[in-house]
């Protein structure tokens, strides 16, 4: 993996960076009117037992109304008990699925609910694979998932995905082992991309936990990352060379640093300084423009997308308990 130098801009700069981003002057409404269409042709959430050799934490298969009220699966894992539990929504990195029920365990093992959303149209790059289509049609678009859609803030494939993320919580609330009043988000990469659009656009997220989060000051990351994802707008506006302005138009309702701005909700941030997927500068500008008054970044100096792996979820264990414990 292509590593950039060190940082693309010193720390010291790094924690002051804190950028103009473009907003759109409907974004507010935009995603109102969104959730609103969705949420009128949502239908209550299905749990179903999953087949699985795990004996020691309920696995439960969960379908519920994403965007359009289309379906959407999602894995739940939690410990064995009747009280209600802290929750852990998790959204997965780029293109990849759910997996087998039981794959992640470490959530249910700790005390929560955790329930893993299938990313639709995604699930085949890596991981054990997904479970959700995408039943949306795209205009021509550079293979991956960045600009499916991306002439429009209305066709954009992120719109659908970010809609699901915030209608799971939906769908969470309504879950009998849940703590409706305990509910973080997360995720790593994308994830971390999508839980801040989540954290953004639901009241009732209490905390929200990106690793090395995705999708983020999209101007600076397509300009300067020197790796996939953010390449793929590169590729699409090397070609399309009229669209400049109307494609980042259209990502402006998508940006991780508008989502921010919005965030009032504990927030741990995680950046890998050595990340050449993820450009530092662009977790900062959305970690400096929270309104969260309990806010913390973790920084991985010498290391790459990776981020911090098992040492960040240990990190993201204990600070929630500090803020979730009874």
């Amino acid at each position: 993996m292509t590593r950039v130098a060190l940082t693309d801009l010193p720390l010291d700069l790094l924690r002051d960076f804190r950028p103009e981003v473009a907003e759109p002057a409907g974004f507010d409404d935009f995603w109102t009117s969104t959730l609103s269409e969705s949420r009128a042709l949502a239908t209550a959430p299905e749990v179903r037992p999953a087949a699985t050799p795990i004996t020691q934490l309920i696995v439960e298969d969960l379908t519920f109304s994403g965007f359009g009220g289309e379906p959407i699966r999602a894995w739940i894992t939690r410990p064995r008990t009747d009280e209600r539990l802290p929750v852990v929504v998790e959204y997965i990195g780029y293109n990849g699925g759910r997996g087998v029920p039981g794959e992640r365990l470490q959530w249910a093992s700790a005390g929560y609910v955790h329930v893993l959303m299938d990313t639709r149209g995604q699930g085949s790059g890596w991981g054990s694979g997904g479970d959700t289509p995408d039943p949306h049609g795209s205009e021509g678009a550079v293979p991956g998932f960045m600009t499916r859609g991306i002439s429009s803030p209305e066709t954009y494939f992120y719109r659908r995905v970010f809609t699901d993320a915030t209608l799971l919580v939906d769908a969470v609330k309504q879950l009998p082992s849940a703590d409706a009043g305990r509910i973080t988000v997360t995720g790593g990469s994308q994830g971390g991309g999508i839980s801040l659009a989540a954290a953004a656009l639901h009241p009732d997220v209490s905390a929200v936990m990106p690793d090395v989060p995705f999708l983020c000051h999209f101007r600076r990351s397509v300009e300067l990352t020197p790796e996939n994802p953010f390449k793929e707008v590169e590729r699409y506006l090397a070609v399309r060379r009229g669209r400049v302005e109307d494609v980042f138009e259209t990502l402006s309702y998508f940006d991780g640093v508008n989502f921010a701005r919005r965030i009032t909700a504990p927030a741990l941030f995680s950046v890998a300084l050595m990340d050449a997927v993820v450009l530092p500068s662009s977790v900062f500008a959305a970690f400096n423009h929270l309104r969260s008054s309990d806010a913390e970044i973790e920084v991985y100096e010498f290391n790459g997308h990776e981020g911090g792996q098992i040492v960040q979820w240990v990190r993201q264990a204990e600070w929630l308990a500090e803020r979730f414990s009874a």
